[in-house]
């Protein structure tokens, strides 16, 4: 049985981590919409340069650039047997086009867990971020500090603070997110697939917690 799942929270809400965490787990892939940007800004594709024109600016990415990303992904032989989605959907039109996706495929989301921090928190794990100029390994000055201040870890390259990590690029993309996913959120709470999940406790609480959800999602299925 395939098993897509779709993992919400805003900017700072650690939804990469337990999505990584998660797909470890379950042995899925883990297809995340910003590494998706990531790749296309390198390679410098149409679809890339248009995203990164939104993303410097603390914008979401138009549905249609990220729907199309999103689409060529799961085309591909190793999301047969599902996905852990991060980042994706984040708008009503961009699920329903998942929706139809999976569809054509005779497959649906099981289960929709959204992380939930607030906004304060949310600006202060935000805030002490950097990022490596060579390999774009990302620090935090409390959560994750590099070993030496200032250079990366893993390449050696110097870190620095996107203008997109400024305190003030931080709180719009957040009024952003949640002005955007509120009724996104209501659209999969309708639906009875929507799980809610306190982002502020330890990182192994909210993996458990999430783990079961996943594991009753799947009897229920």
């Amino acid at each position: 049985m395939s098993m897509f799942l779709v993992l919400l929270g805003p900017p700072g809400a650690g939804k990469g981590t337990q999505a990584r965490l998660l797909a470890q787990e379950l042995k899925l892939l883990h297809v995340a919409s910003g590494d998706l940007f990531r790749d296309a800004f390198r390679a410098e594709t149409p679809l890339g340069l248009k995203a990164q024109e939104y993303i410097g600016q603390g914008e979401l990415v138009p549905d249609e650039v990220t729907i199309s990303m999103v689409a060529e992904r799961l085309a591909r032989s190793d999301c047969a047997e599902g996905v852990m989605l991060d980042g994706f959907p984040r708008t009503v039109e961009q699920a329903e086009a998942l929706g139809r996706i999976l569809a054509q495929r005779g497959a649906c989301v099981a289960l929709v867990a959204y992380i939930r921090v607030r906004t304060e928190t949310l600006l202060l794990r935000l805030g002490g971020r950097s990022t490596c100029m060579s390999c774009q390994a990302v620090y935090h000055v409390l959560y994750n500090p590099p070993r030496r201040p200032g250079w990366c870890d893993a390449c050696g390259g110097q870190l620095y603070q996107r203008p997109d990590d400024m305190p003030s690029a931080h709180r719009k993309r957040i009024k952003v997110y949640l002005n955007q996913t509120a009724p996104l959120v209501e659209y999969y709470q309708e639906r009875r697939i929507l799980a809610t999940v306190d982002g502020e406790q330890d990182i192994e609480v909210v993996q458990r917690q999430l783990l079961e959800l996943v594991g009753r999602a799947m009897r229920t299925q």
